[in-house]
């Protein structure tokens, strides 16, 4: 019985798996300020999170605090509303404390 019912669980789970979305595939230190400054705010929050992962990270900090994380995303934002070309990425290493 409980073949039969392992059987029966595995068909359907093989019958009701959706095929997986494609991924997507971001160059972070391709991103300009104009580009990120343009972008929908999903995608903003996507890429200041993962920049601000990136910075804690090169800076071996293994502490998330919200008010920095606010602060440095709004002195990059001020900085790349001046500063179109200029890769997000290496403008939030520069500004970011």
């Amino acid at each position: 019985m409980n073949r039969k019912l392992i059987a029966i669980a595995a068909l359907l789970a093989a019958f009701s798996a959706k095929p997986a979305s494609a991924q997507v595939i971001i160059q972070m230190g391709a991103i300009t300020c104009g580009d990120f400054l343009a972008a929908d705010p999903d995608r903003q929050v996507l890429v200041a999170s993962w920049v601000g992962g990136y910075y804690s990270a090169s800076k071996n900090l293994n502490v998330f605090d919200s008010r920095y994380a606010k602060r440095n995303a709004d002195v990059a934002i001020k900085y790349c509303k001046a500063h179109k070309q200029d890769s997000f990425l290496s403008v939030v290493m520069q500004t970011a404390h």
